[in-house]
């Protein structure tokens, strides 16, 4: 029963997560109400994160723990940013994305969050497949090299979503970088956040295994991806 009730609970995200986007794709490029897909944002991002919370099976002090550092991480190192340039570079947010503190929206602090958490699950389940093969070799990977590696790895996968996103979200008024370019140091600054936080995601003792988590960095990066060709 209980194993029926995950299955049947991840489907529906899944549905709900690809109902969400499908839409707001097929809003944004292809009717007359793409404003109103944009202004909407906030919910698709809320709902997203709300039902990454839900699927996570374990969520212990630990895991809340985690979750409570990446958003005030992504939360303050975008302060930095925002005000003063060294971090990131030089980019305001635009009115989109809703309320925020010192010029960052508090949904910002919150796609930090899934963001790393989804890229934290594929490494998850990625090395999980890689061990299996090992055991069955009758090899064994060196804890460090397990660890670099997923840490590594799993910061690429988010600084990969990050340029993806960039500019599509500039399309959206989302935020506005100075002179419209995204300069490298952004992806240099995503890299070096990401590791550290995919760091304190691998020592800390919680479940990493998120299916979810899974397909929705795969739907939203398809959905930036689809927006970049096509706007």
């Amino acid at each position: 029963m209980k194993s029926n009730l995950s299955i049947s609970k991840l489907h529906v995200s899944v549905f709900v997560a690809l109902l969400f986007h499908i839409s707001g794709a097929i809003g944004i490029l292809c009717t007359p109400y793409k404003n109103w897909f944009i202004q909407n944002t906030p919910v698709n991002l809320t709902v997203m994160a709300v039902l990454l919370l839900i699927n996570q099976s374990q969520k212990n002090k630990y895991f809340i723990v985690f979750a409570i550092i990446a958003f005030a991480t992504g939360m303050f190192t975008e302060m930095i940013g925002v005000n003063t340039g060294l971090l990131f570079g030089h980019y305001t947010y635009g009115s989109v994305m809703g309320f925020g503190i010192k010029g960052v929206p508090l949904l910002i602090g919150i796609q930090w969050l899934v963001t790393v958490l989804c890229s934290g699950a594929i490494m998850h389940q990625f090395q999980h497949g890689i061990e299996n093969r090992y055991s069955n070799a009758g090899l064994k990977m060196k804890p460090i090299l397990h660890t670099i590696s997923f840490v590594f790895d799993g910061a690429i996968l988010a600084t990969f979503f990050d340029f993806v996103m960039e500019p599509v979200a500039m399309q959206l008024g989302f935020w506005n970088w100075q002179n419209n370019e995204v300069p490298n140091y952004n992806y240099w600054c995503w890299f070096i956040i990401s590791a550290l936080l995919l760091g304190l995601y691998k020592i800390l003792p919680f479940n990493k295994a998120n299916q979810f988590a899974i397909h929705l960095f795969i739907i939203q990066l398809l959905f930036f991806i689809a927006l970049r060709f096509f706007l």
